[in-house]
């Protein structure tokens, strides 16, 4: 918590301007899809083949566990999504957006979506994942006007069943993955990249139809910070 306030500190000394809390999933109380920001950006599942998460517990609170590995068609599906809004675009402003996650190495795959917003072929995106069977996490951003993909991709995993803190960071012509508030990777963008699409904002996959990019483990305090 200390690493992350003094980021935040960092980002407003060089830019000026506090950077401004946009949406919060505690998954905690009587309304674990409720974004406690205040913003309104509540979470409704979607789901085909029995998809569905589970509530667990996690220091005090609750945390979500998402569907287990699947290897024989039709794979439960399931993602969380905010109605679509322009409020969770950051167009060219500083960005940063994190979660907590826990998995286990046979729960990972060659892409798990932690949270997007868009999609990399059409209208831009932002976009937490964990990649491959080292579960290593990247972050993703892709420009409105230039379908090509960044991606900062962290030089260690997370797939040991511990709870590990992700956050992406980008920073004018700069994107920074820090795993446990350490910087694990850095990737170059234009600095002139913007995100600005009117797709929805999800988190654990894509949506609900095969090649989702299913999240197996379980995941907790998903955030984005924008300013």
């Amino acid at each position: 918590m200390m690493r992350a306030l003094l980021a935040a500190a960092l980002v407003a000394a060089a830019t000026g301007t506090a950077p401004v809390e946009r949406v919060r999933y505690t998954f905690d109380g009587p309304a674990p899809l409720a974004d406690v920001s205040g913003h309104g950006h509540d979470l409704s599942p979607v789901s085909r083949y029995g998809g569905s998460f589970k509530l667990v517990a996690r220091d005090g609170g609750k945390a979500l566990a998402f569907p287990a590995p699947c290897h024989a068609e039709p794979c439960p599906r399931i993602a969380l999504r905010a109605a679509t809004t322009t409020d969770l675009n950051p167009g060219r402003r500083p960005l940063r957006y994190g979660a907590t996650v826990r998995l286990t190495a046979d729960q990972t795959t060659k892409g798990e979506n932690v949270m997007q917003k868009g999609y990399s072929a059409r209208g831009s995106q932002y976009k937490l994942q964990v990649d491959g069977l080292a579960g290593r996490p990247s972050c993703v951003l892709v420009d409105d006007r230039r379908p090509e993909i960044h991606a900062a991709i962290s030089s260690v995993g997370v797939a040991d069943d511990r709870w590990h803190t992700l956050e992406c960071h980008r920073s004018g012509s700069r994107l920074t993955i820090l795993v446990d508030g350490v910087p694990r990777g850095r990737a170059t963008l234009p600095a002139d990249l913007s995100v600005s699409n009117r797709l929805p904002f999800s988190i654990g996959g894509k949506g609900s139809y095969p090649d989702n990019d299913q999240f197996q483990g379980a995941l907790d305090d998903v955030w984005v910070d924008i300013g």
